[in-house]
């Protein structure tokens, strides 16, 4: 629990550090939100109108009714006075946010009475947009002062208005816009790019599947950083900007759906199992069909595919509840760091899909909301990854121990912790070169029983194990192949001097003061197959009764006419 409120405390930490790094300043340009708000009417677009008199006719528009309520079509969009020049020094600029029309004239009247006009299909309204995915026109120079803009928009879908965002300003602060939206998007760009680098590595080296749809998450995001900030019209000038629009909610869906696989990837599998599992895979297949639908069918039923859009995201926003929940239920040990993580994404994608239903108004910072929502996910989500790794790797620990114990516990005699007979003929069968075996029996060792009692007796063979243990080299193994007999096999090269053991034996302190002696024999030959084992037991078992019929507390070798010793 501990180190749980100590990760806690550096996700809210990195919350806070992405904030700061990711946020413009207060006292510098706000973003996309630079200059002056321009008040503007709306006027109905009919065959025959003139720009140039609808400039000089502002009473035939309406300042009243609220955008939303014109309907899709050809408008005439007329900002209020403005009375500033366009001067060399100061140059001005109107700027509005990017939102689905296939074109934008630009009439722009000035106190002599000239008017100066651009005009610009999808593709060209793309050659205007800045970073913010504002696009901006700059008001061409004139000693006249400027005395009002109109726009006339072609074909607006008017899904959320007709013009969103009208600003006066000056092209310093445009520059100034661009350098702090430039700084969000590089620093949110150099995040996706590291924390893909670093979890492709970790991906490579540990394989979890989590760690692909993470990647895949933040590729997506960061080709929608792309796309939304306006840098893909700079990379690609021609691109229409309905295309660029389109490529934005492909890729924001993706991303979700892939959010969503990172999440059941991410948990354990029993928050998933069932109806959720079934219901999450539907909300992936949900998310990918919208980013495909409105990247394929926007150009013919734009409002149908933008409403169907916003409601997939808020049906998917609405699962996560249930899949939260599930995961408290089933004590997931990863649900406090992923709510952490995805609380900020999750508000600003209800936000965000609110608003595409015409529920919230139209926000810069909310347009731009899921970039520096997603940085913060993104930081969080790799503290959470690094979390998971280490739970991972903490239970693949401790199954390699549990399983290491078990095997120890199937090879090992308990009561010495030598290798019982079965390991003993395991790892000992197959040797290479010629092997030595000898065979030690403790003497008299009923007696030791009768005086000391069976764990007297039980102790005596653990301090004769440990004798044993400690008079032989490295590569020998050692073995209770029951009751008092114990077993030894080493390289012939590398041998085991019985009497030298035999010493060792008489040294050791043993119960109550207590003197034990041993009887050893000893046998040389192959051990490569089963026979050769059975063969060089014979030998070392002759031997070993011999040294008993010679008086015990003494070694034999087995005798020249034994097979396994002519070998």
């Amino acid at each position: 629990m501990g180190s749980g409120r100590g990760l806690l405390l550096w996700a809210l930490g990195l919350l806070c550090l992405s904030a700061a790094l990711l946020a413009p300043a207060p006292s510098r340009a706000a973003g996309g939100v630079v200059g002056t708000p321009l008040r503007v009417c709306i006027l109905p677009a009919e065959p025959g109108m003139d720009p140039a008199t609808l400039l000089r006719q502002p009473e035939r528009f309406d300042c009243a009714t609220p955008q939303a309520e014109f309907g899709s079509g050809d408008y005439w969009v007329l900002s209020s006075d403005i009375g500033e020049r366009s001067r060399a020094r100061r140059p001005l600029t109107v700027r509005i946010a990017s939102v689905w029309q296939r074109g934008l004239d630009v009439h722009v009247l000035y106190a002599d009475g000239e008017v100066a006009t651009e005009t610009a299909d999808a593709s060209g309204i793309s050659r205007h947009i800045e970073l913010g995915a504002i696009v901006e026109h700059e008001l061409p120079l004139r000693k006249a002062k400027v005395v009002r803009v109109l726009w006339h928009v072609k074909d607006a879908a008017n899904l959320r208005g007709i013009l969103i965002g009208p600003r006066l300003a000056t092209r310093d602060q445009s520059t100034q816009s661009n350098l702090v939206m430039g700084a969000v998007y590089a620093a949110f760009g150099g995040l996706c790019i590291a924390l893909i680098v670093y979890n492709l590595a970790l991906w490579g080296a540990l394989r979890h599947r989590f760690q692909l749809a993470y990647c895949a998450m933040v590729g997506g995001l960061l080709i929608y950083a792309l796309s939304s900030s306006g840098a893909l019209a700079w990379l690609w000038p021609e691109i229409a900007n309905t295309t660029r629009l389109r490529v934005n909610h492909l890729m924001l869906a993706l991303s979700g759906a892939a959010a969503l696989v990172f999440a059941r990837t991410f948990f354990e599998a029993r928050v998933f199992e069932g109806w959720m599992g079934r219901l999450t895979t539907a909300m992936v297949v949900a998310l990918v069909t919208a980013g495909f639908g409105f990247f394929l069918f926007a150009p013919y039923a734009i409002h149908l595919a933008d409403r169907l859009y916003a409601l997939i995201f808020l049906a998917v926003s609405a699962v996560l509840a249930p899949m939260l929940w599930r995961a408290w239920r089933r004590r997931s040990n990863y649900l406090w760091l992923f709510a952490v993580a995805w609380a900020l994404p999750i508000s600003t994608a209800v936000a965000r899909a609110l608003h595409n239903l015409g529920l919230i108004p139209w926000n810069f910072w909310l347009d731009n909301s899921t970039i520096l929502s997603m940085a913060a996910e993104a930081l969080i989500s790799s503290l959470a990854i690094a979390y998971r790794i280490r739970i991972l790797s903490r239970e693949r620990d401790e199954a390699i121990t549990a399983e290491t114990m078990a095997r120890r516990l199937a090879e090992t005699d308990p009561l010495t912790g030598l290798l019982n007979r079965r390991a003993f003929l395991e790892h000992s069968i197959g040797r290479t070169g010629r092997q030595t075996l000898l065979i030690a029996d403790i003497d008299h060792f009923k007696r030791v029983n009768d005086t000391l009692g069976h764990d007297g007796g039980d102790e005596v063979l653990r301090v004769f194990a440990r004798v044993l243990r400690a008079s032989v080299p490295a590569s020998a193994l050692v073995a209770r192949l029951g009751g008092e007999e114990f077993a030894i096999i080493t390289h012939s090269d590398e041998p085991v001097p019985a009497e030298a053991l035999l010493a060792r034996l008489r040294a050791a302190r043993m119960p109550f003061d207590l003197s034990v002696t041993a009887s050893v024999g000893v046998c040389s030959g192959p051990l490569a197959t089963e026979i050769d084992w059975k063969t060089l037991y014979r030998g070392a078992d002759a031997a070993l009764f011999d040294a008993k019929a010679a008086g015990r507390d003494r070694a034999r070798a087995a005798r020249p006419e034994t097979p396994a010793a002519a070998a």
